[in-house]
């Protein structure tokens, strides 16, 4: 079965069932399966054909499941890219993926949608998103991932949370996520349940939202939690409904999660995954939970230590990299996905994260890889050399920071701004540290450790 299918079936069996809540304003599975049809031939009438790619910049707002529902009944597969992302970010993922579409908020603000006409035949082997994630060479590399890995894992979620048609699961990731794409849609249209759509996370109006909806769940990264710990006059929201939280992307400090659980009287899921797994491999079980763990991996999911590194092995992992079979190979070997992640696991099988083999930044729930940023650096005319590195930041996790040798007398204010043209927010530096010269080995490779130590 294909997504699409899954919903088009709810729509009959339920077809006033709401499957998503906006603003206020309900939409039933019945309107989400005729919309996305309508959407679907729109795409065919554009050219779109089975096997094609088109790619969705937007922000939280229904439009965007339309639009992904949409291209899966038109035979593609959806690549959905992060608006906060700067033009030549966006344009590298759009000509990289060949997209033949790229679909904005402003396509359906103008009606982008024609009278139903028949689908093309498919399978579940087909693709049903390539999603892009930062790599260590300095260019986003797209993950394929197929209906089939997504439904898997949606509905191992689904089993392991003992979700129901009765949960209302409340979505303040973005869409172009792939934990707000298992966990938040995908999982309620397998339980028979229904969504609430955010726009973006604000705390005072998460709680007013989760309050009036009536959420049963949420998926949050460490950060949210944090936040949400520290707000002021929860015992003027009746969150009774909430039942369980689910959070993942970095691991949780252990302070904020059992301040959470006694403040929300709600119990954390803490997950461990990455997008090359489509989303979620362990969960920590609700009822033999090892705090500070990622838990036991999934049923039907291998996981093992490999040198240290954990990988992972089974229906959820990609196909692989589009266009770079390099990277393919490096990362999926003898079937069994590399995660980069360095871990350990017990006598009882729960796995524990140690830190992490790839340079990676996370911020926020972000994943930042510092060769990208340095590669940006490096092209400013000033710049003779450049190291990123992350330092920890009590809000986010961590920040980036960036310490340079240059060529010539230039202020952190023009490299501040030149990084703010050519990145995302979020990827930006926050502090510019100039040296002399940055610490080496013997071979001449930076010692980043010693940069990082120099901040403390």
């Amino acid at each position: 079965m294909r997504i699409h299918e899954l919903l088009s079936m709810r729509a009959q069996e339920t077809p006033d069932r709401t499957f998503m809540v906006y603003e206020g304003a309900e939409l039933s599975y019945r309107e989400m399966d005729e919309r996305s049809s309508r959407v679907a031939a729109k795409l065919i009438g554009e050219g779109v054909k089975r096997g094609d790619h088109v790619a969705v910049l937007m922000e939280n707002r229904p439009e965007f499941v339309h639009a992904w529902l949409g291209i899966m009944k038109a035979g593609a597969a959806m690549v959905p890219i992060n608006p906060a992302l700067k033009g030549p970010e966006v344009e590298y993922i759009r000509e990289n993926s060949e997209s033949r579409l790229m679909l904005t908020g402003k396509h359906f603000d103008e009606g982008f949608e024609a009278d139903p006409v028949p689908l093309p035949e498919g399978s579940d082997s087909d693709l049903a998103a390539i999603v892009y994630t930062s790599g260590t060479t300095g260019k986003p590399k797209g993950a394929m991932l197929t209906h089939a890995s997504y439904l898997w894992d949606a509905d191992a979620i689904v089993k392991h949370a003992k979700m129901t048609k009765e949960d209302r699961f409340l979505c303040i990731l973005p869409l172009f996520h792939v934990n707000a794409q298992v966990v938040t849609t995908l999982a309620p249209i397998i339980a028979g349940g229904s969504m609430v759509l955010m726009p973006k996370f604000s705390p005072v109006e998460f709680l007013e939202t989760l309050a009036s909806s009536g959420a049963t769940a949420f998926s949050g990264v460490p950060t949210v939690y944090a936040i949400l710990n520290n707000m002021p006059g929860l015992e003027k929201y009746d969150l009774s409904a909430l039942r369980f939280c689910i959070c993942g992307a970095a691991p949780m400090p252990v302070e904020v999660f059992e301040t959470f659980e006694k403040k929300f009287n709600a119990v954390i899921m803490e997950g461990y995954g990455l997008t090359e797994g489509t989303c979620a491999s362990s969960v920590n079980p609700l009822d033999t939970r090892k705090i500070g763990s990622i838990g036991l991996p999934l049923e039907g999911q291998e996981m093992k230590i490999v040198d240290g590194e954990i990988c992972v092995k089974g229906p959820n992992v990609m196909q692989g990299y589009y266009k770079n079979p390099e990277a393919t190979a490096a990362a999926i070997q003898d079937g069994w996905l590399h995660t980069g992640d360095l871990g350990r696991v017990d006598e009882d099988g729960y796995y524990y994260i140690e830190g992490r083999k790839k340079e990676m930044i996370i911020r926020g729930g972000e994943n930042i890889y510092p060769r990208e940023i340095e590669e940006v650096l490096y092209q400013h005319p000033a710049v003779a050399e450049a190291a990123i590195v992350g330092i920890p930041n009590e809000k986010w996790g961590e920040e980036v920071a960036a310490f340079l040798v240059t060529k010539e007398e230039v202020g952190e204010d023009a490299i501040l701004s030149y990084c703010n043209e050519k990145l995302a927010d979020y990827k930006c530096p926050v502090r510019v540290i100039f040296r002399k010269a940055l610490d080496k080995t013997a071979t001449g490779k930076i010692q980043k450790h010693k940069l990082r130590e120099s901040l403390r």
